[in-house]
Formats: C-alpha cells, sequence, structure tokens
C-alpha cells in the first residue's frame, strides 16, 4: 500500500499518497484549482502559471532536523516569498496550501488577462461556446475590463487544417500544449509540434500525411478553448441544443462508452447524430476514443437506411406491410433452413435467434465464422473478472501474438503501451510483419505468414517464468479455424501450465473483429449447427456483405441498410442501429455493458430481437418479451456464465479517479462522465475451477488463411463508407512485411 501524507489545504484536512501532485489533492476534497495546462491523463509541465497557490511547509531546526513548534505544539508553517503552481509540486507532510488568498486571486487575474491579450472574441461564434474552459475561468477568476488595446490584439491565420479530420484556429491556441503532449505521451503519435517563438507561436503537423493519427480526435476534448475542432462537428451545432445518450462503440473489442450527442435537425425533421464524445470508464477507455469510433456513425442516418420491408416481385425489391413480411419469414423458415448471425448485434438478438433456431431445427452460424472456433478457449483461459490494465507493471509479461493491436483494438494499444513505457512491464511480440507494438519489445519473434500456431508449439515459454503476471494478446491473421484454435489452446496451455490461468491480471485477450463477437459466441454457442452448402431458405441477421454464405432459394436480409447483398434477397427486414434502441454487448475481455437509445426509429424499422420474437410467434412460441431487460433476465436464467449479471449489476456507476465530465471542464476536457453504467465482467472459466492442458493439433497451413487480409482499423466495410470524413481513408490493400 502506497505511503500516505497528510496536509491541509484551504483549512480542509486531506490524506493522499505520497507523490500526489497538489491539484489533484485539492481536487480530492472537491477543491478546485483552475488550470489549463495540466490535465490528469498528461504529465506536469508547469507552463499556464494558472494553478499558482500559496504552498507553506514546516519550519524545520537546522541544528535537530525536527519540526518547530509554536506554543501550543502546532508546527509552525513556512510559506514561500513566491506562489507555487499546484499541478507540479508532489504534497508533502505537514504542507499547507491556500487557494482562495488576495495574491493567489490577483496572480489568476493576471493570467487570464494575459491569455486574453490577443485571444479573439468569437464566443458566438466559437464551437467551444458553452463548455469551454477559457469562458469558465475568465467569468470565474478573470479581469471585468483588460488593460490592452483591442486594435492591438494579434492576429493569425484561422481554421487551418492540421489533415483533414482536425482544423487549428491559431488565434484561439493558448499554446498549453495539451494536443502535443497527448499525441506523444498517449498516442506516440509524435505529429504535432510548437513552431516559431514569441507571440507568433503556432501548433504545427510534421507528418505526412497531416496529423497522421487514429487517435486525433482526442485533442479536440482535451483542448481547454476553441482552438482545435473537428472536421465531423465544426459549426455543426452548440453544445446547449444536444442531448446526451450514454452508449458504446460498435467497432472493435475494446467496448469503449460513448456518449452520442443528438440533435433535432429542421432542414430534415429528424434526429441526428451530431458528434460522438468519449464516456469515462476508467475499466475500459478511460477517457479516450479512436478515430473510427468518433467519425463512424453516419450510416445511422445514411440515405440508403432501410425504413420498410421490401418483397421481390416481378425480379424487383418492393414495400410490404410488417404483417405481410413476417408471414412470409415464418412461411419460409417452416422449410430446411440456415441462419446466420453477425456479431454486431446485441446479446439479447441472439440469444433469442439461438432459441428460435433449436425450436426449429434450424442450422446456425455465426459470421465471421473464424472468431467461433477459439471463443471458447479465449473466454475459459480469459483475464480475471477483476483485471485491471492499470495495474500492469513492473514484473508483469505481455505477450503480443499474431496482432495488431494499434489496427484492431486501438485503445488497447494505448492501455498496453502505458503498461510497458510508463510503469515497466516486459513486452514480448510475436508477428510475421512490424507492428507498432514492435517499438517497445523487449523480444521480437518472427515466424512465416500463416505459421503463427506451428511457431508457437514449438516455443518453451520459459520466459513467461517468474513474471507476476501474464496477459497474452493475440489474433487470427492469416489463419483458418483449426490454426486460429490451435494458436489459441497453445497460448492457453502457456498460462495453465506456469500457474497464471485464473489470476485477475493474468489471461488471454482476443483481437475480435467488433463489440459483440464474445457475446453472440456466447448466445449461439449451445444451439449452433452447420449449415449444409446449399438450403432452401437462408435468413441472414446483420451478416456483413462481404461474409460467405450458403447457396439457397430464398434470402431473408435483416439490416439496416441497404446493401448489395439485401439488393440481391427476396426479403429484407428493416432492423433499428445501435443508436436508435438499447441492448447489451460482450466486449473481448468479456464485459457485459449497456447502450442507450439516442434516435428515435427510422419508418417502421423495428429491433433485431422484435423481429425475431414476431417470427417466432407464427410459430406459436410463448414469447411476450417487451423490452431488452426482460430478455437479459431470461438470459441470466439460461446462460449459466451470465447468471450473475443483470440490468441493475451492469448499470451500477460509482466514483472514478480522476473526476471526469463534471462541471470543472478545465480539468479533465469536454468528455462525459458515465451515468450509463461500468457494465461488469463474468467469470473465466479458470477462475471457477483448475483447468486441464488442452490437446493440441497443429494443422498445416491452409490456402484460406493466408489469403485473409489483414484487419485494419479503416478496413473497407459497409459502415466506414458511410463516413462523411473517414471515407477517404478507406485502406483496401494488405499490409506488407
Amino acid at each position: 500500500m502506497a505511503e500516505l501524507v497528510n496536509l491541509t489545504i484551504d483549512g480542509i484536512s486531506v490524506r493522499v499518497p505520497k507523490g500526489t501532485l497538489v491539484v489533484d489533492a485539492a481536487k480530492s476534497v472537491g477543491i478546485d484549482i483552475p488550470v489549463f495546462c495540466y490535465h490528469p491523463k498528461l504529465k506536469p509541465v508547469g507552463m499556464c502559471r494558472m494553478c499558482l497557490v500559496d504552498i507553506g511547509t514546516p519550519k524545520i531546526d537546522p541544528a535537530t532536523r525536527q519540526v518547530v513548534r509554536d506554543e501550543k505544539g502546532q508546527p509552525v508553517i513556512v510559506f514561500g516569498p513566491k506562489l507555487t503552481t499546484a499541478c507540479t509540486t508532489p504534497v508533502s507532510e505537514g504542507m499547507v496550501v491556500r487557494t482562495a488568498t488576495e495574491q493567489v486571486r490577483a496572480a489568476r487575474e493576471d493570467v487570464l488577462e494575459f491569455l486574453l491579450a490577443s485571444h479573439p472574441l468569437d464566443c458566438p461564434i466559437c464551437d467551444k461556446g458553452g463548455e469551454c474552459p477559457l469562458q469558465n475561468l475568465t467569468m470565474a477568476h478573470g479581469p471585468t475590463v483588460s488593460r490592452f488595446d483591442y486594435d492591438l490584439k494579434f492576429h493569425n491565420d484561422k481554421h487551418v487544417p492540421l489533415g483533414d479530420l482536425i482544423f487549428l484556429d491559431r488565434e484561439r491556441c493558448i499554446q498549453c500544449g495539451r494536443c502535443v503532449r497527448f499525441q506523444s505521451e498517449i498516442a506516440d503519435d509524435p505529429v504535432l509540434q510548437f513552431h516559431d517563438r514569441g507571440r507568433g507561436m503556432e501548433i504545427v503537423t510534421f507528418s505526412d500525411p497531416p496529423f497522421d493519427s487514429y487517435f486525433g480526435g482526442n485533442t479536440t476534448d482535451i483542448c481547454p478553448v476553441g482552438a482545435l475542432t473537428t472536421a465531423d462537428f465544426r459549426f455543426k451545432a452548440r453544445p446547449w441544443e444536444l442531448k446526451t445518450t450514454p452508449s458504446l462503440c460498435t467497432h472493435c473489442a475494446v467496448g469503449c462508452n460513448l456518449a452520442l450527442n443528438t440533435r433535432l435537425e429542421t432542414k430534415t425533421g429528424g434526429y441526428e447524430i451530431k458528434r460522438v464524445m468519449p464516456r469515462q470508464n476508467e475499466q475500459v477507455n478511460e477517457i479516450w476514443i479512436c478515430d473510427k469510433g468518433r467519425y463512424v456513425h453516419h450510416f445511422t442516418r445514411a440515405e440508403d437506411r432501410l425504413h420498410y420491408p421490401l418483397i421481390r416481385q416481378d425480379g424487383k425489391l418492393v414495400e410490404t406491410t410488417w404483417e405481410q413480411a413476417l408471414r412470409i419469414a415464418a412461411d419460409r423458415l417452416e422449410r430446411p433452413s440456415a441462419i446466420l448471425v453477425g456479431d454486431r448485434i446485441a446479446n439479447e438478438d441472439a440469444f433469442l435467434i439461438a432459441q428460435f433456431a433449436k425450436a426449429i431445427g434450424a442450422a446456425l452460424e455465426q459470421r465471421p465464422a473464424l472468431p467461433a472456433h477459439y471463443a471458447d478457449v479465449a473466454r475459459a483461459v480469459g483475464i480475471g473478472s477483476d483485471a485491471d490494465f492499470k495495474q500492469l507493471g513492473a514484473g508483469d509479461v505481455i505477450l503480443v501474438v499474431n496482432g495488431d493491436v494499434e489496427e484492431e483494438a486501438p485503445v488497447w494499444f494505448l492501455r498496453l503501451r502505458q503498461a510497458v513505457v510508463d510503469r515497466g512491464a516486459k513486452l514480448i511480440v510475436a508477428h510475421h510483419r512490424s507492428t507498432k507494438m514492435h517499438r517497445y519489445a523487449a523480444a521480437i519473434h518472427r515466424y512465416e505468414v500463416g505459421q503463427a500456431a506451428k511457431w508457437a508449439a514449438s516455443q518453451r515459454a520459459d520466459w513467461l517464468q517468474g513474471a507476476r503476471n501474464v496477459l497474452i494478446v493475440f489474433g487470427d491473421e492469416h489463419l483458418d479455424g483449426s490454426s486460429a484454435r490451435a494458436l489459441a489452446q497453445t497460448l492457453a496451455n502457456w498460462l495453465i501450465l506456469g500457474g497464471f490461468a485464473g489470476k485477475p491480471n493474468s489471461g488471454l485477450l482476443p483481437l475480435y473483429p467488433h463489440a459483440n463477437t464474445q457475446g453472440v459466441f456466447d448466445m449461439l454457442e449451445h444451439a449452433t449447427r452447420p449449415a449444409n452448402e446449399t438450403t432452401d431458405t437462408l435468413w441472414l441477421v446483420g451478416v456483413g456483405a462481404d461474409e460467405p454464405a450458403p447457396r439457397a432459394n430464398f434470402i431473408i436480409v435483416q439490416d439496416i441498410l441497404l446493401t448489395e447483398r439485401a439488393k440481391r434477397a427476396d426479403l429484407v427486414l428493416p432492423a433499428l442501429s445501435f443508436a436508435e434502441r438499447e441492448g447489451t454487448f460482450t466486449s473481448g475481455d468479456r464485459r457485459v455493458q449497456r447502450f442507450y437509445r439516442a434516435l428515435p426509429p427510422l419508418g417502421e424499422a423495428k429491433p433485431d430481437w422484435w423481429i425475431v420474437q414476431e417470427i417466432a410467434r407464427r410459430f406459436e412460441l410463448p414469447w411476450r418479451y417487451e423490452a431488452p431487460a426482460q430478455i437479459f433476465a431470461a438470459i441470466a436464467q439460461q446462460v449459466p456464465r451470465y447468471a450473475e449479471l443483470s440490468y441493475e449489476r451492469i448499470s451500477r456507476v460509482e466514483p472514478q479517479w480522476p473526476p471526469m465530465g463534471r462541471e470543472d471542464l478545465y480539468y479533465g476536457g469536454t468528455v462525459y462522465d458515465n451515468t450509463g453504467g461500468l457494465g461488469a465482467r463474468y467469470a473465466a472459466d479458470a477462475e471457477r475451477s483448475a483447468l486441464s492442458p488442452y490437446d493440441v493439433h497443429v494443422p498445416e497451413p491452409t490456402l484460406a488463411g493466408l489469403e485473409r487480409t489483414p484487419r485494419l482499423l479503416y478496413r473497407d466495410g459497409e459502415l466506414i463508407r458511410r463516413s462523411a470524413v473517414l471515407r477517404t481513408h478507406i485502406v483496401a490493400e494488405p499490409l506488407t512485411a
């Protein structure tokens, strides 16, 4: 346990761990010390001087080295001749801090007066207006008048693109350096830097293409003024016009917590997502999200969203009623049928589909199919239910095998990198090509493309001996199902035989393709039955247009978009997007989390679970679910691993440190407090009982595996194609070694 230090701030006794900065110690007891350059996720630099406070320490007798006390036995406190920056000063025993003296007040007023000397009066048109730390702190601590002549304000170029996603207003920038430091310290994309000296100093980009980073949008969140804006949101709305709804990212296995900002559009008469923001969850994404999660939301109001059921007549798809569509679907599913289920749908949807498939004897498969070959292994020997990436550090080993963490799970990349670079965990990387994680590796292993399982089987894994914890992150790049399973089993055996299986901060971490890959597997597991090459009726629920499917006489497509596959279907059932409904996802580390409805439905589109239930009722199945919460209660009763979970449990919130998303936007930036629930992990099998090693068979690589392309973040897909700002970033070509 960390050594604790006692001090007093504005007369309040405070006890915090040794090394805590004064600004954070004050925050822990509800005392606000205003800052601009300081951010609790970044290293302190003391640049802006806004946090100046009066600090005194106990007087020490030079002869005895003991604290000098007054006649009442109290320590004599000696205050410094000058004010001190609270953001760079660690607490010390007996320290006394005064944050509200006249000297402190005057200093804050002076700092703000200097910052405003050349800052433009853009508040009426600035995107940051209403959530601007400079605006708020000026109202609270600034001067009522300025001694500077307005005509002498320093002018510079405005709306300068740092790339095609982020714009810089040079006049608004106060040179706090938060954006530069985030890109260097957190993202390790040092693409921003200061240029020039004096009043002409500005932020510039040094990368080609400009501002080349998957995490650039985070700089706009932590910018304390309106200097940085995104191409997606700038000039689109004012903060007070927006309604905020808790949600989850759907694009990878991390399960990042989001806040969807929506507004009614007068031009269209409908609600739209105006921006996607991070929602604090220190166990999941802290306060960061990647740019794909931030910008790939336009599909929710895409022009080719499905509004009504469609039936093929005379070779063309025409609108029909739900009654007719459901009757036709039920009639066709009475024949030999196969159901394919994508891994973007919610747990509640997949659960009902599995129950329905068992009831009618239909074949049932998950898409993409590859993760289903090893999801049971990843679950059995997965990380502990109480695992915390922040606890990984010196003495721990992180092994990355056959996966590109930054491309496949970007925020896991940020968190694992910090465990290595900032806290001293040992990183070992094994891959057939170079990835960004290679920069931090203590050891690197290489093998031929598609040979990951064979390489793993040939290793003794002696480098895991003596580790405190072992976290193994793995992917399925260039593997077929048998090889992917063999790799997962071999890695699991290392943990089982090494005594790491079942430990809280040890285990497997799979790089699944989407938000609910694990959840869909959990729901479908005991109902899965392979489909024949041909079948009479094929029902595809949320399946990507590029996923393989058997031939069928009649094809039902249930989706949110009129995809190429939907255009060829015989019956199309319109589903709601994640933003128009509620439900749960299970992330790659088995954390079950809620997402909520932020937008009204489009046309007559329905939730996937409703569609399944209505078809099931035509088979006389006695389902009368009215909301996802009722379905989740059934999941808890019938899926053993979810038995201890409920909507109430996963909706719980608790205080997080550092506190973000509150009124003091200057401290953490424009991020959102978590009011939607922190979620909960269900236990890995290894936590419940001891596991025996797997009997592993390593097959020779197949052409099917070798032909698979790497899973890039900006890979081509139905959703990213509809992003107004990321469309030009799509990468179709595979990476080379």
